[in-house]
């Protein structure tokens, strides 16, 4: 019995992933499935599976393992749970004319089951919503590859509308910003550090409209030409950011977390800049994470802890990490209007 034409426009949230738990062979096969993406290492095929599967994953699973288990909560992965609550109260928000479902690109729950739930549905078209504000290859990128590679198989393809970045969105910065604010009020900090996930240089060349990319000046406008720059991206959210604390160019910073491995990754490198500040009087620093929407290993560890202990030891004096969106009310309603925008 064929089904009834509802008239829904599905709605699909997506975020990286995360292992199913902080053990270490689930922590493994979350590495290997990720680090094997061909837009996340984009090396020869050949090389880089030796690469994850002899070095990679056997070595890093343990180490990542431990810290996994200091981020696990009762309810599990922050990036799971997280996401599930934005779902949820997207879902109410916008109403019975929208169906929403939510998928990781790697581990579960997976990109296929939601959109298998939302062909259960009969929707109408798909509005795709990655969950990156800054589009990258390796995430935002990967993520509508999975998708295309799915869909290809479905005898009848809906309509698919794919949001590709939000990095300037209005809602998006409010949001941000209406965090960092509450911490302003309470406390005179000498400086502000925008973190943002690191990539390879060779990932912003590649993509660079015809030679338009130098890893330099040309990121201090956002236009056409390097509208889907990560690097750019970056440098824009931080300008808008900026402009909704008040903050002049001299009160903030922009730098990379997170590199992988011996080639160059876009500078300058956030672990390396922080540790210059206590020798210019810079001992409180605020820091944000803007590129990631839901707390996760890289904010609540990376930028929350492991910063925030080499600060310290190198002199500063307080460290406070900006927690990331999550599914508050005034994101909840951003994320609404982006939907209904597209």
């Amino acid at each position: 019995m064929s089904k009834k034409n509802t008239g829904k426009i599905g709605v699909l949230l997506v975020n990286l992933g995360t292992p199913d738990t902080p053990e270490t062979p689930d922590v493994r096969k979350y590495l290997r499935e990720f680090l094997l993406d061909k837009r996340v290492i984009d090396i020869n095929p050949v090389s880089r599976f030796f690469l994850i599967n002899g070095i990679i994953a056997p070595f890093r699973a343990p180490k990542s393992a431990v810290v996994y288990k200091q981020l696990w909560t009762e309810r599990g992965s922050p990036l799971l749970y997280h996401g599930i609550d934005l779902k949820e109260k997207l879902q109410a928000s916008l109403g019975d004319g929208y169906h929403v479902a939510f998928g990781m690109r790697y581990q579960k729950p997976s990109i296929k089951s939601a959109l298998e739930e939302l062909r259960e549905q009969s929707v109408d078209r798909i509005i795709v919503f990655p969950l990156f504000p800054q589009y990258a290859s390796a995430s935002t990128g990967s993520a509508h590859d999975k998708i295309m590679e799915i869909v290809k198989d479905w005898w009848i393809v809906p309509s698919i509308n794919f949001i590709s970045d939000f990095c300037n969105d209005p809602g998006f910065i409010e949001s941000f910003a209406e965090l960092g604010r509450k911490y302003l009020a309470k406390e005179n900090y000498d400086h502000v550090l925008f973190s943002y996930h690191g990539l390879p240089e060779r990932h912003i060349l590649k993509g660079s409209d015809h030679g338009y990319c130098k890893l330099g000046t040309c990121c201090n406008s956002y236009n056409k030409r390097n509208k889907y720059c990560y690097r750019a991206s970056c440098f824009e959210t931080s300008r808008q950011l900026a402009a909704a604390l008040n903050l002049s160019e001299d009160q903030y910073s922009v730098a990379f977390q997170s590199r992988l491995g011996k080639d160059p990754w876009l500078k300058p490198y956030s672990d390396e800049v922080l540790k210059t500040y206590p020798e210019k009087g810079i001992k409180k620093v605020l820091a944000f994470s803007p590129a990631f929407v839901a707390d996760c290993l890289e904010t609540t560890i990376e930028v929350g802890e492991e910063f925030k202990e080499m600060f310290l030891e190198a002199g500063g004096e307080k460290w406070q990490l900006v927690e990331s969106l999550n599914s508050n009310d005034t994101w909840v309603e951003a994320v609404k209007q982006i939907v209904l925008q597209n």
